[in-house]
């Protein structure tokens, strides 16, 4: 067999080419086996930690604590006692 520019047999680029789609094929077996399992399992958790985020990231926290806590905006206050107040919306 002849070498090529850099000093290779085919014989031996043939062997390299064939240990390197070994090592891909073992890098991707891996990659399917380990990640896909792990998301299966995790699936439920993953779902709550979006819906969370996604609640966050809308502005939830906020728009919540609007709702709950509206101070006079919406009327004069007749009487309160700690954090309940009577309103007159009137």
């Amino acid at each position: 067999m002849t070498a090529d520019s850099n000093g290779r047999t085919q014989e031996q680029i043939r062997r390299e080419i064939e240990s390197e789609r070994e090592a891909l094929a073992q890098a991707v077996d891996d990659l399917r086996g380990g990640f896909g399992g792990t998301v299966r399992e995790r699936l439920p958790v993953l779902a709550g930690g979006a819906l969370a985020t996604g609640f966050l990231l809308g502005g939830g926290i906020g728009a919540t604590m609007r709702l709950l806590a509206r101070r006079g905006r919406e009327g004069r206050t007749k009487a309160s006692f700690g954090p309940f107040s009577l309103i007159d919306r009137g």
